[in-house]
């Protein structure tokens, strides 16, 4: 049975695509778009409602990577988190050109029904009321997108700021791995010599019991038979 965690990570995973797909959907629909503004403005809307679930998402996943057990688990998610933070960013990319691929050919349109026919005063006020509210929106939407990408950025920043300190930490459990090595080699040296200096006291002690034993025997020789 899966654990809840891999099973949180999956659905994160699955609908990180899900909304990357639609976001997508919704960039070729406003490239398509050929008016009026507030048709592009409404598909602006749901683009930014995708972006926000999908950035949510992206969140869950990198906080589900860090409360890994396994480094190298860890390390992984990690990697997965970057690679769709990239992919976020390439998309808000598109999102801004197929605004203002869109909005110039809002404009273009506008100022060619304009130029078909009508009172030239009024065509002329038409257009600048047309160009500043095209200027406005193209402003407001940059803006936007521009305070999107500076918060991806911080996010990027964050998260590689995680993979130094990861790294510094399996640095640090490195040395400490190697320190103790050290110190384990020269135990198991201690408990070599230790072993030889016991050998050779066992046999000095037996050498010397040895010579005891040799020397009472010839002392009870002397005594009992002084004769031999």
């Amino acid at each position: 049975m899966a654990a809840p965690q891999d099973v949180h990570v999956r659905i994160c995973n699955q609908e990180i695509v899900k909304f990357d797909l639609e976001v997508k959907a919704l960039i070729q629909d406003i490239q398509d778009c050929s008016g009026p503004l507030s048709a592009l403005t409404q598909l602006n809307t749901k683009v930014k409602e995708k972006f926000q679930q999908l950035r949510h998402r992206i969140q869950e996943l990198e906080q589900s990577a860090k409360e890994q057990d396994k480094e190298s688990e860890k390390q992984l998610l990690l990697q997965e988190v970057e690679n769709h933070k990239k992919q976020m960013l390439s998309n808000q990319t598109s999102w801004r050109k197929a605004n203002l691929t869109c909005k110039i050919a809002i404009d273009n349109l506008e100022k060619a029904e304009l130029l078909q026919g009508g009172d030239p005063l009024r065509q002329r006020k038409t257009t600048k009321e047309s160009l500043a509210q095209t200027s406005s929106a193209i402003t407001e939407s940059l803006m936007g997108i521009s305070r999107v990408m500076s918060q991806q950025v911080q996010q990027s920043e964050e998260a590689m700021q995680t993979l130094v300190n990861s790294s510094r930490t399996i640095l640090d459990a490195n040395e400490e791995f190697k320190s103790m090595s050290g110190t384990i080699q020269l135990g198991r040296k201690l408990i070599t010599k230790y072993n030889r200096r016991e050998l050779t006291d066992k046999l000095l002690i037996f050498l010397a019991l040895a010579l005891f034993l040799a020397t009472v025997l010839y002392i009870v020789k002397k005594r009992l038979f002084p004769f031999l």
